[in-house]
C-alpha cells in the first residue's frame, strides 16, 4: 500500500534537529522522499505497523506534527506531479519529468 508521510519538526532547540533527522533518516529506510519533509512509502501493511509506531516514538506531540494519507493500492491515479523537481517512479526506477 501507498502511505504519504509529512512532518513538521519544531526546531527551537538542539532536541528539535536531532528528531528532525532521526525522522527523516527513518523515512529514508521506508521510503522516497518526494519534498523535504514529504515521504511516498510503498509499504506492507505489517511493515506500516512498526514504521508508524517508530515515528510515533521519536515525535514529541505537543511541538511536532506527524500526517499519513493512506492512499492504497491504486494510488497512481490519485496522484499528479507538476513543477521543477523530476517525480520518481519509485516501481520501475524511471524519471516522471
Amino acid at each position: 500500500m501507498m502511505v504519504l508521510v509529512t512532518y513538521d519538526v519544531c526546531l527551537s532547540d538542539s532536541s528539535g534537529r536531532r528528531r528532525l533527522r532521526q525522522i527523516a533518516k527513518l523515512c529514508l529506510d521506508y521510503g522516497v522522499r518526494v519534498q523535504y519533509s514529504v515521504f511516498e512509502c510503498d509499504i506492507a501493511p505489517d511493515q506500516w505497523v512498526k514504521f508508524k509506531a517508530k515515528l510515533l516514538a521519536l515525535y514529541e506531540p505537543e511541538v511536532d506534527s506527524l500526517r499519513f494519507y493512506q492512499l492504497g493500492k491504486n494510488w497512481r491515479h490519485r496522484v499528479e506531479h507538476h513543477g521543477a523537481k523530476v517525480a520518481v517512479d519509485i516501481y520501475q526506477d524511471n524519471l516522471i519529468i
